[in-house]
């Protein structure tokens, strides 16, 4: 029988990981946590089932959680709700789509997501709370600290190194071997 996990977060970024999660076939989806106006409703087709308020009490049911909101203007909410989740002892596994290729040489950190046709090459290091996000390319040699989100078709380069809590817009690309850092916009090329 799969073992049960709470979402946190049930806006667009949380439809992309319930399909993640879905094809992975590691976890049945609980129910997802949001604001408390929205307790009762779905989202593709599973429940809104609790606020943050109710994280504590649910603890006791539920042994593994994951953060399913997105991240673009600052990454301070999903530190926030990362630490109040570690604190109450969920489990925040590494989900990682069937359709991802990680090497085994790579590693992915507690709490991050590797979506759908996203790569991870060798000897790359994503940190923990990270969204890799449909069809990035980490290249190796690669170090992705906590809490970054590298958007949809990026394209990090070898030996570059990319600082906690950077958004890294979709189909931004950059040059080998340097440090990248704070917001860069969609379709940016960082030199």
């Amino acid at each position: 029988m799969k073992e049960q996990i709470l979402l946190i977060g049930g806006g667009g970024h949380c439809k992309s990981v319930i399909d993640v999660i879905e094809q992975e076939g590691r976890f049945t989806i609980a129910g997802i946590i949001d604001k408390k106006e929205f307790i009762g409703q779905k989202v593709l087709g599973y429940d809104i089932v609790g606020c943050d308020d109710d994280l504590g009490a649910l603890r006791k049911q539920y042994h593994h959680a994951f953060i399913t909101l997105g991240q673009i203007k600052t990454s301070q909410i999903r530190i926030g709700i990362f630490e109040k989740l570690i604190q109450l002892g969920y489990n925040l596994p590494v989900i990682i789509s069937p359709l991802a290729y990680i090497s085994k040489h790579a590693h992915v950190g507690e709490g991050s997501i590797v979506m759908h046709h996203a790569l991870v090459n060798a000897n790359a290091k994503v940190g923990k709370n990270c969204i890799i996000n449909t069809k990035a390319l980490i290249e190796h040699d690669a170090i992705i600290e906590d809490n970054c989100h590298i958007s949809t078709g990026a394209i990090v380069n070898g030996n570059v190194h990319v600082k906690a809590s950077t958004f890294y817009g979709s189909n931004a690309t950059c040059k080998e071997s340097i440090l990248v850092s704070g917001f860069i916009k969609a379709g940016s090329v960082a030199k």
